[in-house]
């Protein structure tokens, strides 16, 4: 059960309902909304981001993903594993390969430059201050700058969410099957 009590759409300030609205169409996040939603100008940032983000798409949701369920196992996040990894299988990795993917450098659903987004999402979140630029002029012969950037930023993002949903003891929402992170 979580920590806190956790707000609804109708508990928003008039001008943040929209916002609202669209978060839904990225997914079941009611509860880690809800959450935020206790300070609407977190709410309102968060959310605002990451559907501006969504909404651009300069870097794929296979990527993407590959990075946020990564960051998830590495933190033992269920509450994003949960979310994301449906979000994976979407884009060709099997729940069994999402299950898998710290053991990344011999996994037969990645290729090379999935791996490639596996290993920096590991970096970003282990070995930030050790990541030697090898590793980014790998990255530089398949991303652009501001893909580099987006994925650096979300991988980051999404250990904060981690510790987030976690520390809050945040409930997965009814309908989202449950993954289990902790093992």
């Amino acid at each position: 059960m979580a920590r806190i009590p956790i707000k609804t759409r109708d508990d928003l300030p008039q001008g943040l309902k929209p916002l609202w609205d669209k978060m839904t169409t990225y997914g079941a996040f009611e509860n880690q909304a809800g959450a935020m939603a206790q300070r609407p100008p977190i709410f309102q940032h968060v959310w605002s981001l990451l559907v501006d983000l969504a909404d651009e798409a300069v870097l794929s949701k296979r990527y993407l993903e590959l990075a946020l369920v990564t960051v998830s196992l590495l933190n033992r996040c269920t509450y994003c594993v949960s979310h994301h990894a449906p979000k994976l299988a979407i884009q060709g990795v099997s729940a069994e390969g999402a299950e898998r993917l710290l053991d990344y450098k011999d996994h037969p659903e990645l290729d090379e430059i999935d791996r490639l987004v596996v290993e920096y999402a590991i970096a970003v979140t282990n070995d930030w201050n050790k990541t030697r630029d090898e590793v980014f002029t790998r990255l530089r012969h398949h991303f652009t700058e501001a893909q580099i950037v987006e994925l650096t930023w979300r991988t980051a993002l999404c250990g904060a969410f981690n510790r987030f949903n976690d520390i809050l003891q945040l409930d997965i929402e009814d309908g989202v099957v449950v993954r289990d992170a902790t093992e």
